[in-house]
């Protein structure tokens, strides 16, 4: 699978025209906020080689993700392997990063939902997970709207974060999906 479609996304493979502004998105203050800083445009550049190389070779990761309107790209949504040790990994994680022009337009929500659906119908998932900091209401209401829970108890200390760092402390969101339940998909579709 390389491409996932939604009313008005596109997830797909990654394109040399998508590093541009993919670098511009990863270098905006208010983008990055609730990172430890803005990629420079060469990790911009190898998160999105990277990215395209796992979607090339298992056929699914974060997707670039553009309107099906104007063929714009607007960032990323998609599957991930969290790359570090916390309580809840080995986990596969729905994520999203859109540019600052695009927030608010619920396509955070829409192109989730599809890499969710994704997930449990063709990867055969049991459950996916989200997290953020603490401080990042706005992702945590995109959780919240594609029907995931949240266990205060499942709060964590981002280990690749420093102690004292203000963005440590993540909330965690899951959803899970048991077998018998993938007939009742409804609730993911965009």
């Amino acid at each position: 699978m390389s491409e996932l479609r939604t009313p008005r996304l596109i997830l797909r493979r990654w394109r040399e025209a998508d590093l541009e502004p993919f670098a511009a998105l990863n270098a905006d203050e208010d983008v990055m906020r609730y990172f430890p800083s803005p990629l420079t445009r060469e990790e911009s550049d190898a998160l999105a080689e990277g990215q395209g190389m796992l979607i090339r070779t298992r056929g699914w990761g974060l997707w670039a993700t553009e309107l099906v309107e104007t063929k714009t790209f607007i960032g990323f949504i998609g599957l991930a392997e969290p790359g570090f040790v916390a309580h809840f990994t080995p986990a596969i994680e729905v994520g999203w990063r859109l540019a600052k022009a695009h927030w608010g337009k619920g396509y955070a929500t829409e192109g989730a939902r599809a890499a969710l659906a994704f997930g449990f119908q063709e990867l055969g998932l049991q459950e996916i997970v989200s997290f953020t900091s603490v401080s990042n209401k706005r992702s945590e209401r995109v959780m919240q709207r594609i029907g995931m829970t949240h266990d205060p108890d499942d709060d964590f200390e981002h280990p690749l974060l420093q102690p004292g760092d203000p963005l440590r402390r993540h909330v965690l969101y899951r959803l899970r999906i048991a077998p018998s339940d993938l007939a009742s998909f409804a609730f993911l579709r965009p």
